[in-house]
């Protein structure tokens, strides 16, 4: 056990390691992201009232309806341009600020300025609360169950939400960790009894660590565990526009997509 606690430590430093990699390559590979879509500035309360800055990619209401999560130091514009993709695959969007995150490309995360100014904490696990609201806003709004989509940090968090919350059908995690196994509970058992849509994925380099989440686990007819055939990328920046080998996540992503949206 307390090996397994360093190698959970180790995979935690390695991700932190590459968000910060990856927020100081941010601002130029964003701009390759950038496009010309309406969408709505929207604010809505957390669990604990903090106000959570979001952005609204509504195609109609009728849609199917996806909750956006970024990674860590990031914000609601590491979904530029992914959340159109979606919009053009016939799903609404919402791409949320958490509290913890950071700037990109010049945007700030105002759920982090929030939160900062009323003296609450910002960790990682302080978050959850923040992606628990924007399912149950999202799936008032809509009078449905959502889609629930996260990225490195988050992409851990909305498993534990997906599979506690009424509100989500189905979650998409990319570069998902069992992080917080010591204070949020092991995910290998929460995996294994999963039974909603699925989808896993990551860089090759962390397949193996998202493997040992589901050691046990049969896939279901709706559940996937995409391994890329490139080196890949860490978190939803791998569906980046002009990312490179890209395009093998989003044939993976619209597979899934086409499985699970009639459900």
């Amino acid at each position: 056990m307390k090996n397994l606690f360093y190698l959970f430590g180790f995979i935690t430093l390695l991700i932190s390691c590459e968000d910060q990699n990856a927020s100081a390559q941010s601002n130029a590979e964003v701009e390759n992201t950038i496009v010309d879509s309406d969408y709505e500035e929207i604010t809505f309360p957390s669990l604990d009232s903090l106000t959570i800055s979001a952005r609204l990619y509504e195609i109609n209401k009728d849609a199917p309806v996806i909750v956006l999560c970024h990674q860590a130091r990031f914000n609601k514009f590491e979904y530029e341009g992914i959340a159109q993709e979606l919009n053009n695959r016939g799903f609404n969007c919402l791409a949320i600020d958490q509290r913890s995150g950071g700037p990109i490309a010049n945007e700030q995360n105002e759920t982090t300025l929030h939160a900062l100014k009323a003296g609450k904490s910002i960790d990682y696990l302080d978050a959850e609360q923040d992606i628990t609201a924007a399912v149950d806003f999202a799936s008032e709004k809509y009078g449905k169950k959502v889609l629930l989509w996260g990225s490195s940090y988050s992409s851990t968090l909305v498993l534990y939400v997906a599979a506690e919350n009424e509100n989500v059908m189905g979650v998409v995690s990319f570069s998902p960790g069992n992080y917080f196994a010591e204070e949020r509970g092991d995910l290998i058992p929460i995996l294994e009894d999963f039974q909603k849509p699925l989808f896993l994925t990551s860089s090759k380099q962390e397949a193996p660590f998202v493997k040992e989440m589901i050691p046990n686990k049969e896939l279901g007819d709706n559940q996937m565990h995409f391994i890329p055939q490139n080196d890949g990328h860490h978190g939803s920046r791998a569906l980046w526009l002009n990312q490179l080998n890209g395009e093998e996540y989003w044939e993976a992503i619209d597979e899934f997509l086409t499985l699970i949206k009639d459900e």
